[in-house]
């Protein structure tokens, strides 16, 4: 089987620093796993990588499309699996790195889509939300499949409406086909591994992150953003946390302070979401970063990784 490292947990958690200190020890080539990150220009927000950050180790799956593009989890699928094949070519390990749970799952576990003819449900549940809202399409979610709804952000429209439409469609819960799919057995030979860090710490560094993207100049990343690109509720920087909140601000609904108060509070929740996510797969491996050192784990994953032959 392909080898695949998976490296995931929260927002916040620090999985950047580490994935570089171990793809140099296994000569391992990173492919984002965050769904924002595929994205060009929106860089502050997304915390991306820079290039001397990466430390000469090769990235894939960042700034492929222009913001106005719409990237579904099919499209990520197809453009992974040709990734993990160039990158094997090399005689390289695969190194699948971020906190998106549904596009690690869809790797992981090679999951199937269902073919759909849906663009009249899409745009019926599209309207719903242009008239009532975030919370009240979110609401919505949560009467027909709650379980989607705990592990879904109410930010990301564009997944929350894919929920819906799933059950409109197929008068089933998305989230029944999500655990069928994480049910099967994944077709690499799978290191997955999850770090995380006692609560408080994990809400403090995620606090600090929002500060240090404030002064890097997220206010100006922001206006410059929807300065060049309309609006679309399908469009995935007008509803991603650390964007939706400044763009409230610039509209002139609440204070910068109240706006970067809520990028804190969401950006939490999220953390929260994207924890019961990972608990909920069986392969999992976890690491908690307030009680061991990055040296500690680092050695801990070369010894399952060599265990298990992905590395040698």
């Amino acid at each position: 089987m392909k080898p695949l490292v998976v490296l995931a947990g929260p927002t916040g958690v620090g999985k950047s620093d580490l994935s570089i200190k171990l793809a140099n020890r296994i000569g391992g080539e990173i492919i984002s796993a965050d769904s924002m990150q595929v994205y060009r220009k929106l860089d502050i927000g997304t915390a991306k990588i820079t290039k001397e950050e990466m430390c000469d180790i090769r990235h894939h799956m960042l700034d492929v499309f222009d913001p106005d593009y719409s990237c579904d989890i099919e499209i990520y699928q197809r453009m992974v699996k040709e990734c993990i094949d160039d990158i094997i070519s090399r005689n390289h390990i695969p190194m699948l790195v971020g906190g998106t749970g549904f596009y690690i799952q869809a790797i992981t576990k090679d999951v199937e889509f269902l073919e759909e003819d849906n663009t009249l449900i899409r745009q019926s549940i599209t309207d719903y939300y242009d008239k009532y809202g975030m919370d009240a399409l979110f609401e919505r979610l949560d009467k027909i499949d709650h379980e989607s709804a705990l592990i879904i952000p109410k930010q990301n429209i564009k997944k929350v409406i894919r929920a819906i439409e799933f059950y409109e469609i197929h008068k089933s819960k998305i989230s029944d086909y999500n655990l069928k799919q994480a049910e099967k057995v994944s077709p690499y030979n799978l290191a997955y591994f999850v770090l995380n860090r006692n609560r408080d710490e994990l809400y403090d560094n995620i606090n600090k992150r929002v500060d240090i993207m404030i002064s890097k100049g997220l206010l100006e990343e922001v206006k410059s953003l929807i300065g060049q690109y309309d609006y679309n509720s399908q469009s995935g920087f007008y509803n991603a946390i650390g964007y939706k909140e400044i763009i409230e601000y610039i509209k002139g609904k609440c204070s910068l302070e109240e706006a970067i108060e809520q990028v804190k509070l969401n950006s939490r929740h999220y953390a929260k979401k994207q924890i019961t996510f990972f608990k909920r797969s069986k392969e999992a491996i976890w690491f908690n970063k307030s009680l061991q050192s990055e040296d500690e784990i680092l050695n801990e994953m070369i010894n399952i990784l060599s265990e298990r032959k992905i590395y040698e």
